[in-house]
């Protein structure tokens, strides 16, 4: 179903395509399919006895009525391909790149801030996924890649890429994306993660906020921090934004050491009432489940992103839920 539904140009928000992470799941009003494969955590007995199914897994036996979670604008959101031009290689160290391309047809692509793009490696016939790190109305489009060895994105860029070069990019996806605010908001990035915050950010460049928004950004080291210039921007032009860093590495300039759940402070949880938008590595994904559970704290949405980092590869994402 979820193939079919981008065929017919009805954006479906989905990420793992495996039946794993629930973001797809809809609820079935008529018709009849097999369920396909899928893991609980996505897809309970009792959801898929009262109709829910997994458009990603899901094949229909007939013609098929379905609610999908999501709003008309998401759904215009096309998911298509475009030409795009390099513009800009940002190397901010030896483990970080940022990159901005020019697309040959910019109006036609619309996307929701923190959603993401496969990204075509030039050379090669693989794809590698990216959050936009700018905002929806920008003229160009840019993003954030940390640099893993033998990766195929992180050699091209650190080696070949010039500006000029051609690429290709396909989008936009993901259930990971800013709604609207109707309470305080904590947003945390591990490394790169912090690209779709960017992007969240810079839509709300100029809106007048009701609530607060904090960011918490942590890194591993003194190479894998980036855009503080552009955080500081964003806190003197989004009046009730503030943000924190910290830095697992002692040695590092950072003013806090440690990581993400050592600086949550009680302003931040608003007592769970609260929408957390998370996005980093899965370690630390669970590390922020783990506290929250500990400190008894359920946030009133709970919207996040794992970055899978695999052996020779870069990080994609894996999966945007929420609950």
């Amino acid at each position: 179903m979820a193939d079919a539904s981008y065929k017919a140009r009805i954006n479906i928000p989905l990420d793992c395509r495996d039946g794993a992470c629930g973001t797809c799941k809809s609820f079935c009003e008529s018709g009849d399919y097999d369920g396909g494969d899928y893991i609980e955590d996505a897809l309970s007995d009792d959801e898929a006895d009262r109709g829910y199914a997994l458009p990603c897994q899901m094949m229909p036996r007939s013609d098929l009525i379905l609610q999908i979670p999501t709003t008309s604008e998401v759904a215009k959101t096309q998911a298509a391909t475009h030409a795009a031009a390099l513009t800009e290689i940002r190397r901010f160290s030896e483990t970080t790149v940022g990159f901005t391309l020019e697309l040959d047809d910019r109006d036609a692509l619309a996307f929701l801030p923190g959603q993401y793009v496969n990204v075509g490696v030039p050379g090669t016939e693989s794809t590698r996924s990216y959050s936009f790190s700018s905002g929806p109305e920008d003229k160009t489009v840019s993003f954030l890649v940390r640099i893993t060895e033998g990766g195929l994105m992180s050699e091209y860029l650190r080696d070949r890429a010039e500006v000029g070069d051609r690429l290709d990019l396909t989008g936009p996806m993901g259930g990971f994306f800013l709604r609207e605010q109707k309470r305080p908001i904590l947003m945390l990035a591990g490394g790169t993660g912090l690209a779709p915050l960017l992007s969240m950010l810079e839509k709300l460049t100029g809106a007048e906020l009701e609530h607060p928004i904090h960011l918490l950004y942590g890194v591993s080291s003194e190479a894998d921090l980036v855009e503080l210039d552009k955080l500081r921007h964003y806190a003197e032009v989004i009046d009730g934004f503030t943000f924190d860093y910290c830095m697992s590495d002692e040695a590092g300039s950072a003013p806090r050491k440690g990581y993400v759940t050592d600086h949550f402070e009680p302003q931040h949880l608003n007592g769970g009432d609260v929408d957390v938008y998370l996005c980093g590595p899965p370690p630390m994904v669970e590390a922020v489940r783990s506290h929250l559970i500990a400190e008894g704290i359920t946030p009133a949405n709970f919207y996040y992103e794992k970055f899978n980092v695999a052996a020779a590869e870069e990080a994609e994402p894996e999966m945007s839920v929420s609950q």
